[in-house]
């Protein structure tokens, strides 16, 4: 047994989840919290980590693996020439390592600075502004203090853009 990549229709990758456990296959699909913003309103929603992608266990030796293509919601099975492409077992392993008790992958990233560092925005419309760390607003962005017109500004912006002054 040995896993294997199946490339969904778009957005229906529930949909050949259900049809392929339907068949009898072990199946896997990665999930985060997924963060939607619709009519001034900002919830979380679970979404696929690999959009249009999940993993699928079989012996392709016992496996009708040729029916997989014509599965409701399923494009294609990723193949290597005419033959499947394997996943090594690793590569799920480390992430479902990542799962919390509910299932879903963390993929917030940390801002590795402490309060009073001094940053530098590497991008953006404050580009190459020096300024210092004041906190992690939320996933995507962080709060850092720029001089801006003679004053002390607190400004958000992507965690990504900053990095230390040197």
């Amino acid at each position: 047994m040995h896993w294997y990549v199946v490339q969904t229709q778009a957005l229906a990758e529930n949909k050949a989840l259900f049809h392929l456990k339907r068949q009898g296959f072990e199946v896997y699909l990665p999930r985060y919290l997924k963060r939607r913003r619709h009519a001034r309103k900002t919830d979380w929603v679970p979404a696929p980590l690999f959009p249009r992608y999940m993993f699928l266990q079989m012996d392709t030796e016992r496996s009708r693996w040729l029916n997989i293509r014509s599965t409701i919601g399923v494009s294609q099975l990723v193949c290597q020439g005419n033959r499947p492409a394997a996943v090594p077992d690793e590569v799920i392993e480390s992430i479902r390592e990542r799962e919390s008790d509910v299932g879903l992958i963390d993929i917030r990233r940390e801002a590795h600075f402490n309060k009073g560092d001094v940053v530098q925005v590497m991008d953006g419309p404050l580009y190459e502004r020096v300024g210092l760390f004041e906190c992690q607003s939320d996933d995507d962005r962080v709060v850092i203090l720029l001089d801006l017109l003679g004053r002390e500004v607190k400004v958000k912006v992507p965690i990504e853009t900053v990095a230390t002054y040197q």
